[in-house]
């Protein structure tokens, strides 16, 4: 007859945690002590959750539709509990401020749809993963794409809490309450419904920067670099919205005569808000965390970046391969420019692994004339065009 081995794990102290028995029949994992088994089992959730949450974003309101305020009743929580990828703090935000949540979706959107079209003839083309991540693992990297698109979504929810308060859809905010230029001459009227962009930037701060104000990571930690680098961005890309925003006026008076202006502050297309962080995407300064927990430059010979301009900690992977680690979704398959010596010739965009050629059927509208009164007939033309795709 065989006995058991028994096996003890005991803590520091000396007292048995955990017995199991092995061979002879299999008895599991027994706690000595019920206590710090709850303990063990609530400490692992715990972190499995953080774990869980960090994972998430934000940007997951972009793909699932948010609910108007009218399809609920306002002050319930589980709206808000429902809601995917928001942090502790952005969910008591989203409890006070219900009706904002649907707009900060569409700028979520906005902002993705940017970054895409932005990057569309690059290997890192902005695509999303169908996850609450969004973008997936390659945001973990503290990268100059990482940048960009913290930047351009801060934007979108600035751009979209703007444009909703000047068409009454929200209950805290109207009309812009910008004051009068200095340069607008004397007989122009200031009084127009403007986007209120100063609105819209005060609560995309206390938004979007709550998931990086409420960690608390160790000074002078990669974790806080990282931190830091993405409330830059944010700040960076509500800046845009901000700084781009400008008077726009409208005449009034018999046959157009233009006698009277009246004037408002209006948003920036968001196009050109996508062009100037692009800019900024370009000049994106690298940097470094202290040992006193501040960003500096890792080249001290470049100028000390601005609030408006973007940083990185972390150099970009080349995104040439598909790797499940960094997230990277690689360039086989993606379409390129035989002849384009730029990031979407094949050249580039394949990273010398060669490409294909197929031949494509474009049909297109031609040979289009105008009917009085008032519309456009147009033939349908057909066309067998080359394309090429990376291998």
């Amino acid at each position: 007859m065989k006995l058991p081995i028994c096996w003890v794990v005991v803590s520091s102290s000396g007292a048995p945690l955990w017995k199991m028995l092995v061979p002879g029949h299999w008895d599991g994992l027994r706690p000595a002590m019920p206590s710090l088994l709850l303990l063990f089992v609530a400490a692992l959730l715990s972190s499995w959750a953080q774990l869980l949450t960090d994972a998430n974003s934000w940007w997951s309101l972009a793909l699932n539709p948010v609910q108007r305020p009218e399809m609920f009743i306002i002050g319930a929580q589980p709206v808000c509990s429902q809601l995917p990828g928001l942090s502790p703090g952005q969910r008591k935000l989203c409890q006070l401020y219900q009706e904002h949540m649907s707009y900060i979706g569409e700028g979520a959107k906005t902002g993705i749809r940017e970054c895409q079209h932005q990057f569309r003839q690059r290997r890192w083309n902005c695509s999303t993963v169908d996850n609450l991540s969004v973008f997936g693992r390659v945001m973990q990297i503290g990268s100059r794409e990482t940048a960009f698109t913290y930047a351009v979504s801060a934007a979108g929810v600035v751009n979209a809490i703007s444009r909703a308060c000047r068409e009454g859809e929200l209950s805290t905010c109207g009309c812009s309450r910008a004051a009068r230029p200095k340069d607008l001459p004397r007989d122009w009227l200031w009084g127009g419904c403007g986007d209120n962009v100063e609105y819209g930037y005060r609560f995309a701060k206390e938004f979007v920067d709550a998931r990086e104000r409420e960690k608390n990571f160790a000074k002078g930690s990669e974790e806080q670099g990282r931190a830091l680098m993405n409330l830059q961005n944010n700040e960076a890309g509500r800046r845009a919205v901000y700084k781009m925003a400008d008077v726009s006026c409208k005449c009034h008076g018999v046959s157009g005569s233009c006698s009277l202006k009246t004037c408002w502050l209006q948003l920036a297309e968001f196009r050109k808000v996508g062009d100037r962080l692009k800019e900024k995407y370009d000049s994106a300064a690298a940097m470094r965390i202290t040992r006193q927990g501040k960003l500096e430059l890792t080249n001290s010979r470049f100028n000390q970046p601005s609030p408006e301009d973007l940083v990185y900690v972390d150099p970009s992977p080349d995104y040439c391969l598909r790797n499940e680690t960094t997230g990277s979704l690689g360039t086989q398959g993606r379409l390129c420019n035989k002849t384009s010596e730029g990031t979407d010739g094949c050249e580039l965009m394949c990273c010398g692994r060669g490409y294909d050629r197929f031949k494509s059927v474009q049909v297109e509208r031609c040979h289009c004339r105008f009917h009085w009164c008032c519309f456009v007939r147009c033939k349908k033309c057909t066309e067998i065009v080359d394309q090429y795709v990376c291998k």
